[in-house]
């Protein structure tokens, strides 16, 4: 072996061990503490809601060289499902949306719904001691509430009028929530970016949400299986969903974890070297319920309020049957990226959504190949997903950087 081999080589096994390092390290980090490790701004705000959940709202008001030309414009990130603010940081600085939004001059905002490991917490109820009365909400809840009242927060703190909002998943549908319950917020949407769109349901694939809806009306089959108040799934459901869906080549212990029994596993974006991080904070706690509205989705083919059974329906909604959300009613631009190998929102399901709604200035395939979770942490998503948004935010605010 030649000297420059050997410099080659001891080069390489040094970034491999420093890389080692950082994703150890990294997996032992809170969102916030990732953030302040690689020199960006941080600060955590927490918003109470109407009804007393305590929300944590993460600030990077700009990025690491200062760069505020986008004026400060909001832009608030939300998270989906059995998540939480991490979503945006953990692929670090070069990949990490946050991040890059950060020094493109923006003030992010990284919001965290009731529940998750930054917002379990509640002015009046403990989360395990009162279990039943803390985890009695969906994302009808998240949607009427939490996010409604970040906004607000926000736009408080910044003095801004309307702020720029991108959803991933469960993000996407407590926005068409919010918007469609509480139309007056359309106004205080500058532009909502939809991250795999989840609106309609009754096409998708994800084996755990079928294999949990199968059980809907079994709820005490249910609970032994994923928790009759926070979502926990057992061991054994992970272990029966997974080994029917992991290809060979997968880590283990990804296919054990119930991010990647819900969304899948992409082994052409996935960087594995972040694994260790990805699953250290996932899953993120989240209701049961959160989880059972998705599957009455997937069953009824509807997408509309939680379904409490015909008495209770009658009694709270004055029908039988849960109300359809109304989606006539956000006037807010949307656009609608997408996937064709996404387990959780299926081409025909956001058709069906876009033909409901009547401000689309995009309906995008983002790549066809990538999964539910590649906007979060694929190789290929800065260049594909977030650069994109960008050069759109910009365009709508018609500033030049």
């Amino acid at each position: 072996m030649n000297t420059a081999s050997i410099v080659a080589l001891i080069l390489t096994c040094a970034c491999v061990g420093h890389a080692s390092d950082n994703i150890e390290q990294d997996s032992k980090l809170l969102a916030p503490e990732l953030v302040e490790k690689y020199g960006y701004p941080i600060e955590n705000h927490y918003v109470t809601t109407t009804d007393g959940y305590i929300l944590n709202l993460q600030r990077i008001p700009f990025g690491k060289n200062g760069n505020v030309n986008e004026k400060g414009i909001p832009v608030m990130l939300q998270h989906g499902l059995i998540a939480s603010s991490a979503d945006w940081v953990l692929a670090g600085p070069e990949k990490g949306f946050a991040y890059i939004l950060a020094d493109a001059g923006y003030d992010v905002w990284m919001g965290n719904a009731r529940g998750n490991r930054y917002s379990r917490n509640h002015t009046t109820l403990d989360p395990d001691n009162d279990a039943k009365e803390f985890w009695n909400f969906s994302w009808h809840e998240i949607g009427i509430y939490d996010i409604p009242e970040m906004i607000d927060y926000i736009l408080e703190k910044t003095g801004h009028s309307d702020l720029f909002h991108i959803g991933h998943s469960q993000g996407t549908t407590t926005f068409y929530v919010m918007c469609s319950e509480k139309p007056e917020y359309n106004q205080k949407i500058k532009a909502h970016f939809s991250l795999a769109p989840i609106a309609f349901m009754n096409h998708m694939v994800s084996p755990l949400i079928r294999f949990i809806a199968l059980f809907q009306g079994g709820l005490g089959v249910l609970s032994n299986l994923v928790g009759a108040y926070e979502f926990n799934p057992s061991d054994g459901l992970l272990e029966k969903v997974t080994q029917t869906v992991c290809e060979e080549g997968v880590p283990k212990f990804a296919c054990k974890n119930a991010m990647f029994a819900l969304a899948g596993y992409n082994k052409d974006q996935m960087n594995t070297t972040l694994l260790p991080v990805i699953t250290s904070h996932y899953p993120s706690s989240s209701a049961t319920k959160q989880v059972l509205h998705y599957c009455q989705e997937m069953n009824s083919g509807y997408f509309r309020q939680y379904d409490h059974g015909l008495i209770s329906n009658k009694i709270r909604y004055g029908t039988i049957s849960p109300p359809d959300y109304k989606l006539n009613k956000i006037s807010a631009a949307v656009y609608l990226l997408y996937s064709l190998n996404d387990w959780m929102s299926a081409e025909k399901d956001v058709n069906r959504l876009y033909d409901q709604l009547f401000n689309v200035p995009l309906k995008k395939i983002v790549d066809p190949n990538f999964n539910h979770i590649d906007y979060l942490w694929g190789i290929d998503a800065k260049t594909i997903v977030y650069d994109f948004i960008i050069s759109e935010m910009r365009a709508l605010t018609t500033i030049v950087t």
